[in-house]
């Protein structure tokens, strides 16, 4: 993560909902909200310590408030994608 970006985060921060381009993007149709599905986490949550590389960290943490449940989100995602994949827990 210590790759600089090369986006221009001053033109992005300028753009309104009037100037984004999204005509690129199909509309969402009713046939896919008839299709969402709410995910609720089924187990409990627990506290656990662990150790995480700090630019990590920096970077959930800058995500500002709730950066806890946007890692385990990421967490969640990661190990779901893999379970699902069939990749054996201790591959990497």
């Amino acid at each position: 993560m210590s790759k600089h970006s090369a986006t221009d985060w001053a033109r992005i921060d300028a753009l309104t909902d009037e100037t984004i381009d999204t005509s690129d993007i199909p509309p969402l149709s009713d046939a896919f909200f008839a299709r969402a599905r709410l995910k609720v986490p089924r187990t409990p949550k627990v506290e656990v310590a662990i150790r995480v590389d700090s630019d990590v960290l920096d970077w959930f943490k800058a995500q500002g408030e709730n950066w806890e449940q946007r890692a385990n989100a990421a967490l969640r995602i990661y190990a779901e994608a893999h379970l699902a994949s069939g990749v054996p827990d201790h591959a990497a």
